[in-house]
Formats: structure tokens, sequence, C-alpha cells
């Protein structure tokens, strides 16, 4: 009698549990009021108007939640990317912007095809802890212009909120704390009638849903000369900084996501975006961090996210205006002091000087700029520079008379361009008899440079009348060698 086996049950997505569903939907209303100042701000930032960058935060927060592979991480209208397209922006208008973050998207889509994600690997750890170190400062010294010249009331609301964010989850997790943060403030303030400045006072909301447009520019070569710069330059930062703050969400939450599917992702939502009138953006982190720390787990809250922010500045547009800024400064700062890594200022003393140098080079470049990619690409830079000279001086050449009076160089470490000019000056040309042999099976010839620096060992003893074998070359390096020499002329 044979034996039916049933079919397996289906797996239950973790939203769908009560519990679940309501921490992640409390967390993306907590995420909806901290994203509409900040798109406010960035939308100033690039020379558009507010509506510009609050329709791109509502499009890229709902489709990456479909196309995203980082669970619960949040994109949307972002100060790097404003910092990309304001020259476009004030030289040519909206029409143009909107078809460069456009053409960014595709660019983007091509760079995940071609295997971007995979460059995240070479990212040192601190260059990591460099960058969202300098993410922290940049979080924090952005909500400076709200505490400068403002009522002094401001500052024991922004305590107050602070106080309640730090305490209320040593009560209870139930709900998250920035959330209860921000209803208390705006309810203390409208019922005392103070004078406050409020959401309201950043910029005009919008009052209508964003609508499909195409971007009204001529389909030229002109046209693609002029926004392809700025494409690229959208493409690079958004992945850069969506990728980094990607492989944060992992480490914090000690799960795994798809880079390449991130990366592809980005670009279909900045399509949407410049096709829906919106200024284009990447991760944000100090958003992200802010649902991650409310207990957010999956896309349902990336997907709320989005639209509890069109809801709010739509529909309850007047209800959002009130709420004082300083609850929002409060939620901020607490993201600042979250996201900062306490522990390598601690560790500091401890940590070799390379890596204290690529981590403080990687914060300075990122706040002297502003942006997060070309402080990560500095501090990488920076990282293999120093690499190399210490892995340079690894290099031992040990010189042995044999008993035939052979002279034997037994060579032992990488031999790359860093190590391989040194590699040159070790031997003694003038006194070696005419037998010399270079044993290299203790090392590995990794590029044409070392090739070359062999070819004019080889050839100074030439001129001298004396023959170099070079022997224990292992498959690798003897495929390399054998390809280059004799191609290198005049590299010594």
């Amino acid at each position: 009698m044979s034996r039916v086996l049933p079919f397996p049950r289906p797996t239950r997505p973790a939203w769908l549990s009560p519990a679940v569903a309501r921490t992640e939907m409390l967390a993306g209303l907590v995420v909806a009021l901290a994203l509409i100042p900040e798109a406010i701000s960035f939308s100033i930032l690039a020379g558009v108007d507010p509506r510009v960058g609050l329709f791109a935060s509502f499009t890229m927060a709902v489709v990456i939640a479909f196309t995203g592979g980082r669970p619960a991480m949040i994109s949307a209208a972002t100060g790097a990317i404003a910092l990309v397209i304001a020259p476009l922006a004030a030289e040519h208008g909206l029409e143009y912007l909107l078809a460069a973050v456009v053409l960014g998207g595709v660019f983007q889509i091509l760079l995940a095809a071609a295997g971007v994600a995979r460059l995240m690997r070479f990212i040192p750890r601190s260059v990591m802890v460099g960058f969202v170190n300098a993410l922290a400062i940049l979080i924090f010294s952005a909500q400076l212009p709200q505490l400068i010249g403002v009522p002094w009331l401001v500052y024991p609301m922004v305590a107050a909120g602070l106080a309640i964010i730090f305490l209320l989850p040593r009560l209870t997790t139930a709900v998250p704390a920035p959330l209860v943060a921000i209803i208390v403030l705006t309810t203390l303030t409208v019922a005392v009638g103070w004078d406050l400045p409020d959401v309201g006072g950043e910029g005009e909301l919008p009052d209508s849903l964003p609508f499909l447009v195409l971007p009204d520019v001529p389909l030229t070569l002109e046209t693609l000369r002029i926004i392809a710069p700025y494409a690229l330059g959208v493409a690079f930062v958004g992945l850069m900084e969506s990728l980094m703050t990607a492989k944060l969400v992992d480490d914090i939450t000690d799960t795994h996501s798809d880079k390449t599917r991130e990366s592809w992702g980005q670009g279909v939502a900045n399509i949407v975006t410049g096709f829906f009138g919106g200024m284009g953006g990447c991760a944000m982190i100090g958003q992200t961090m802010i649902n991650v720390k409310s207990g957010a787990r999956t896309r349902l809250s990336t997907f709320l996210a989005g639209a509890f922010l069109l809801v709010l500045v739509v529909a309850l547009g007047d209800v959002v205006s009130i709420i004082p800024m300083a609850a929002l400064v409060a939620v901020m700062i607490f993201v600042s002091i979250a996201t900062f890594d306490w522990h390598s200022l601690r560790t500091l003393h401890r940590m070799p000087k390379s890596e204290t140098t690529v981590m403080l080079s990687t914060v300075a470049v990122t706040l002297a700029t502003h942006n997060l990619a070309i402080g990560v690409g500095v501090g990488v830079l920076v990282a293999c520079v120093l690499f190399a000279q210490r892995i340079a001086h690894l290099v031992q050449v040990t010189r042995v008379t044999e008993p035939d009076g052979t002279v034997r160089y037994s060579v032992d470490g990488a031999l790359f361009f860093a190590s391989s000019n040194d590699l040159y000056t070790q031997f003694q040309y003038a006194d070696d008899p005419e037998r010399v042999v270079v044993d290299l099976s203790s090392a590995h010839v990794w590029d044409a440079s070392t090739v070359a620096a062999l070819d004019a060992i080889t050839h100074k003893y030439a001129t001298r009348g004396k023959h170099v074998e070079i022997v224990g070359l292992n498959d690798n390096s003897f495929d390399r060698y054998q390809r280059h020499t004799g191609q290198l002329a005049g590299a010594h």
C-alpha cells in the first residue's frame, strides 16, 4: 500500500502575526513622521519644491519595499542625492533633474547586473566604522539649525523628548518610544498654546497625490550629454550609501540581505520616482535606524512608512503641520547617539595606527564634503595604500652560496608593484658569480610590475655576462611571468 505524502503547508509571512504587524505599523508611522522634515530640507538643498522631495520619499519607500534586498531598510529622498543633482536643477530646471533620476536608475540596474554588490567585501571594517561615526555626526549636526535662534522652550522640550525616548523602554516596549515622544510633546504644545517652530513652518505640504509624468526634455544626444554625468553620480552615490546601510543593518539584526537585489531594486525605485515627479533617493540610514531600533524587521514597515507619509502630508497635513520640530529633533538626536560606534572610541588606543588612520580619514573627508560616498571612497583608498605599504616590507630575500659556487637568492613574500620595486635593489650584481639562481618557491607574482622587475634583474646581470635562472614559480605566477616577460622593456 503506497503512502500519500501531504502537501507542505505554505509558510506564513512573519508580518501576518498580530504582534509583528503592530510593531511594523508603529515603526512605519514613526519613520513617516521623521521623513517629513528631512524630505522638505533635502528639497530645499536640491533647489526644488518641497513636494518633489516628499513625493520621492513616498515612491522610493513603497517601491523598494517590493524590490529591495534588505527588509526593514528605508529608502527616500536623501541629502547625498540632493547635493549631486542641485547644480543640474539650478542650471537646467526640474525636467532635466527628473530625466537624470530616471537615467540614474537605469545605470543602477546595469551596475547591479555587472556585479557591483560584490565590491562590498573590499570595504574594510575601519572604513565601516568611520562611515557609521561620520553619519552619526552628520545626523546630529543637521539638527543644530533647529536649536539656534529659537525660543528657550525648545531646549526643555528636546530634553523631555530624549528622556521619554531613553527611559520609556525600561517600562514597556509595546509602543515605540519615539512615537510616544512625538505624541506627548505635540499634545503638550497644543494644549498649553506655546508658539514653537513646527513642521508647517518648514515648507508647504502637498495637497494632492503624485501622478505619472514624462520628463519634458528633448530626446537628443545633447540632453544625454547634460544629464549623464549627474545620472552617474546618482547611481554611484545611491548604491554606495544603500549597500553600506544594508551591511550595517545586517550586522545589527544578525541577518543576511541580497545586495544584488538591493542594487537593482534601488534602480527600479529611482526610475519610478523620476516618472512620478520625485527627486530620486537611496537608503536613509537615520530613518532606517529609527525603524530597526523600533523593532521592525520586515518589508511591511518600509511599505507603511511610504504609505503613512503620503496620508500624513495629503490627508492629514493640518495635523502634521502642528508637530513641534523639537519632537523630531529629539528623535534624530537619539538616532545619532544610537548610530555612533562608541566602542570604537573606547578601543582607540589599542587599535593599530593604520586602522585608526583609515577610520579618521573616512570621518574627516565625509564631514568636509558632506558626502558619505566620497568619504568611503577616500577611506578605502587610504586603507589600500597603508596595506600595500605594510605588506611591501614583508618580502624577504636571503642570499646563500652553494658548494658549486652558485649564488641562490630565496625570495619569500607577495610580489606586487609596491614590494617588487624594493626587490630590484637587493641583489649583489657586481660580486655574484656567473650563475645566479632566483628561487621564488615561497613567493607569488601578482602583477606585471613584478615581471618587469625580474626582467630588469636578469638584464642587469646579463650586461655583466652573468646568467640568471628563475625557479620555483607556482602555476599562476608562471603563467603571468610567461605572458609578460620580455614585453615590458624600459620599466626599470
